[in-house]
């Protein structure tokens, strides 16, 4: 009779699975139902309907204002009339009252999003790295405040933030905070998104960080690193893809962010950003929809990007965790 140190068939069916088992799995509705020909249909089908509003406003920013107005995009592929010009006027000319273009609020835009993506994702990684391995009285606790911070509306904090960058916070006649001028400057809104960011993204992250083997940990700890160097050497490779991840959301937010711009920014044309201009393209009666599409469209190309360049990280990221061995 072998003994369970050299392994038993049933251990070895239990550990690796048995195939009429893996054959059921393969074999379930649920798989079946999204493997048929109809899921593919559906998803081909879902698939165009999110990118035929897409095409219609790269057709419309391509189109002159004449016809723009006269009838739907639609119609464009009948009397093909096409141009850049509707592009060289929202970057460079402005238009609807408005003398400057673009351009310098594209570049405010990326000023804001990538300081605002980048504090807080390195302040998130090291705090997830604390709390996750390295143990101090009152982790866990620190660790159950940050997971409820998520739920705090950003409404709600807006204003006392605002008052606490402006008049500072006081007890009496004690100052606790002191007031800081950071009028017509990005800080004040890297601040604010970064505070915003902070809570999901240190729970995001140490979930992920939490999950790496304590074999490795201890066995660089008995080779002496210190914890900057597992922290910089180990945990940072490891992680590249929930940082990824992370990364791309955040830019994602911060650049389609309008509320905490006008609120810490002001909407004045030195710190505001290319949804404070988007929002005035319209002109006061809501027309010039051939700037306003071209101008969308523009603001849609950057986060493509970001987007695709780091796809394999983002999936990597998703998939993390799922599979175990």
């Amino acid at each position: 009779m072998s003994s369970p140190a050299q392994g038993s068939p049933v251990e070895g069916n239990r550990v690796q699975g048995s195939p009429v088992r893996g054959n059921r799995a393969q074999g379930s509705p649920v798989r079946k139902a999204f493997s048929s020909p109809l899921a593919s249909v559906f998803v081909v089908a879902v698939t165009v309907l999110w990118t035929v509003p897409t095409l219609g406003l790269l057709v419309t920013s391509l189109r002159p204002k004449q016809d723009v107005t006269a009838d739907g995009w639609w119609n464009a592929f009948l009397h093909p009339d096409f141009g850049l010009g509707n592009y060289h006027t929202v970057l460079f000319e402005g238009g609807s009252g408005v003398s400057t273009g673009l351009m310098p609020f594209l570049v405010n835009s990326l000023a804001i999003s990538i300081p605002a993506t980048l504090f807080p994702l390195v302040l998130a990684a090291m705090a997830a790295y604390a709390l996750a391995w390295v143990r101090f009285r009152g982790s866990d606790a620190v660790f159950f405040v940050v997971f409820a911070l998520q739920v705090v509306p950003l409404q709600m904090a807006l204003i006392p933030l605002l008052r606490l960058f402006s008049g500072g916070a006081h007890l009496g006649s004690l100052t606790l905070v002191p007031a800081v001028d950071l009028k017509g400057s990005y800080a004040p809104v890297w601040l604010a998104h970064t505070m915003f960011a902070l809570p999901l993204a240190v729970f995001l992250l140490h979930n992920f960080i939490a999950q790496l083997p304590r074999d490795l940990m201890e066995a660089a700890v008995v080779d002496g690193a210190s914890h900057f160097k597992i922290f910089r050497s180990i945990v940072l490779p490891l992680c590249t893809p929930a940082l990824a991840s992370f990364a791309i959301f955040q830019f994602l937010w911060v650049w389609n962010d309008l509320l905490v711009a006008l609120t810490f920014a002001g909407g004045t044309p030195e710190v505001a950003p290319m949804t404070v201009r988007l929002a005035q393209l319209s002109g006061s009666f809501g027309g010039r929809w051939e700037l306003l599409t071209a101008g969308a469209f523009l603001s849609i190309v950057i986060p493509l990007l970001v987007f695709f360049g780091l796809q394999r990280y983002f999936v990597r990221g998703l998939l993390a965790g799922s599979v175990k061995g």
